[in-house]
């Protein structure tokens, strides 16, 4: 899973920023992990698209899941 649980985990320490990501993931699912990704590498937490899907996939919360759906739709 490479750095994708410790990216989420600063992500989400970030209420601002996980509101933002979670606003736009409503709108444009692919651009949310696309940011993700970025700020990964801003953080020097480098992850991939497939790295962030399969962990968000993994987590017991079912909002991120409902987009994470959206955005494998919209691959």
């Amino acid at each position: 899973m490479g750095n994708a649980a410790a990216l989420y985990e600063r992500i989400e320490g970030d209420r601002d920023l996980t509101r933002s990501l979670f606003r736009q993931a409503l709108q444009n699912p692919a651009g949310a992990i696309d940011a993700i990704c970025a700020i990964g590498e801003q953080l020097r937490l480098p992850v991939t698209a497939d790295e962030v899907k399969a962990h968000i996939s993994n987590l017991d919360d079912d909002l991120s899941k409902q987009w994470l759906v959206k955005a494998r739709g919209g691959l």
